[in-house]
């Protein structure tokens, strides 16, 4: 049987360190393939989503460890590495059943640095 090969279109794989700020741009666009009205899209609604989780998130409700989760996927794919670093943090104090003052504040914070640097971003499009 004869082997039969084909071309795939090489793309670049993420990067083993995130780059600095609160942002991984070069991740954003490797995940939305350099589609700028995607990005713009994408960019919107973890800045929306973002906010109501934290802001459900200080109530600390009985799904807590579940929206802490839902972030950090989110966080993720848009490259809010730092968001989905503190999203981590968050998700395993609650598991653990310690006090989440700390783990939440930090979130609060990566949180509002990554919706600073999208805001700036959404106003220059």
């Amino acid at each position: 049987m004869p082997l039969h090969l084909e071309r795939v279109q090489w793309m670049p794989s993420p990067p083993l360190a995130p780059g600095h700020g609160p942002i991984d741009f070069d991740h954003l666009t490797r995940m939305t393939l350099g589609d700028a009205s995607i990005e713009h899209e994408v960019l919107t609604m973890f800045s929306a989503q973002s906010a109501r989780l934290v802001h459900a998130l200080a109530a600390m409700p009985a799904d807590a460890s579940a929206l802490a989760h839902t972030l950090k996927g989110s966080a993720r794919a848009i490259g809010a590495f730092a968001v989905a670093d503190a999203a981590t943090r968050l998700e395993t104090v609650i598991g653990r059943g310690f006090d989440t003052s700390v783990a939440l504040a930090e979130l609060a914070e990566a949180v509002a640095e990554a919706r600073s640097a999208i805001e700036a971003v959404l106003r220059r499009s």
